[in-house]
């Protein structure tokens, strides 16, 4: 199972943790504010920008030929950063074919419910469809000395499917919009050093809490590129980067990896040890574009730059447009 391959793939940061309205960016990227100028802002102000959240959400718009088809990945923490910076960024809400949870935390998908209903009421209440899995769905919590701070509950497929759309409940792979995109299913957990989220803990039947550290329920969704090879969006990587990558190797071969966007997990103290190694294997991987963004974190970016170049890495921001084509 692969993807058809497109003409042209290209994202919209909708939610990320930075703004940067100044840095230079490389051909086929553009900023924040051509981005809102193009929407309609007329002059430069706080209310005509986006605002950053910890969080993410990606817009992908994909074209083979005549057709077009716009996947939503993730929704970031809650209502008030998609809505408004989808307004500022004029995203037609009514062009969403559907929409994927990339894994049960809320700062990826806690504004899923409210996209989906500016999605129903622009697209004349066709329902959409939304991709999930069962994992996704379980109670969590951080352990920390104090005790288990729990985290705010996911939407359910009720909820999903009074907002407007249509849970699609599976544990993948699958393909998404036309057969132009592909969804992972659990990613194995091959490398030694990436051990998911250590201190994490799930609430069993009988109200007690017990380890859960891996995040099965996480999924990577790709796209090839003609004339360029796969991009591979993770969300957050709690399976590793270095896992995803692999299991996408594998998954879309022949094809040649071309570039991963999206969170890398790298920032704290557990991950941040592991960066060195993280950066070694992803010079395996043949990347031509990496694009860092949302849980990376600073000190891991330093170190992406470093041994890659700032031709291939470019830090995602909120509000930048990335195109991919040959």
């Amino acid at each position: 199972m692969r993807p058809e391959p497109v003409d042209s793939c290209e994202v919209l940061v909708l939610v990320d943790n930075v703004s940067d309205l100044l840095s230079t960016v490389p051909q086929g990227v553009t900023g924040e504010v051509a981005n809102v100028v193009a929407a309609g802002a007329s002059e430069l102000a706080g209310r005509c920008l986006c605002c950053a959240q910890w969080g993410l959400s990606l817009l992908i718009t994909l074209r083979r030929g005549e057709t077009r088809r716009t996947v939503l990945f993730d929704a970031g923490p809650e209502a008030y950063g998609i809505l408004r910076n989808a307004e500022r960024l004029g995203v037609d809400f009514g062009a969403i074919d559907e929409a994927v949870f990339s894994h049960g935390h809320w700062d990826h998908v806690g504004g899923m419910t409210a996209a989906l209903e500016r999605i129903r009421s622009a697209n004349g209440g066709v329902p959409v469809p939304v991709h999930v899995n069962e994992g996704m769905f379980v109670r969590r919590a951080m352990r920390l000395p104090a005790g288990e701070l729990p985290m705010e509950r996911v939407p359910t497929p009720d909820d999903l499917e009074a907002a407007g759309g249509r849970a699609v409940i599976g544990e993948g792979p699958s393909l998404l919009a036309d057969g132009m995109a592909f969804l992972s299913g659990p990613i194995p957990r091959v490398t030694p050093y990436e051990k998911g989220l250590p201190g994490q803990v799930a609430q069993q039947a009988d109200g007690s809490w017990e380890p859960d550290p891996w995040i099965m329920d996480e999924r990577w969704l790709a796209v090839e590129v003609k004339g360029l090879g796969a991009i591979v969006f993770s969300a957050c990587s709690h399976p590793g980067i270095v896992n995803v990558l692999k299991d996408a190797r594998e998954r879309l071969a022949p094809s040649a990896l071309h570039g991963v966007m999206g969170g890398f997990h790298l920032s704290g103290t557990a991950w941040e040890a592991i960066i060195p190694e993280t950066v070694a294997d992803m010079a395996g991987f043949g990347l031509k574009a990496i694009v860092p963004g949302h849980c990376t974190g600073w000190r891991a970016v330093h170190k992406l730059v470093e041994r890659f170049g700032d031709a291939v890495v470019v830090p995602s921001a909120v509000g930048r447009r990335h195109r991919f084509a040959s």
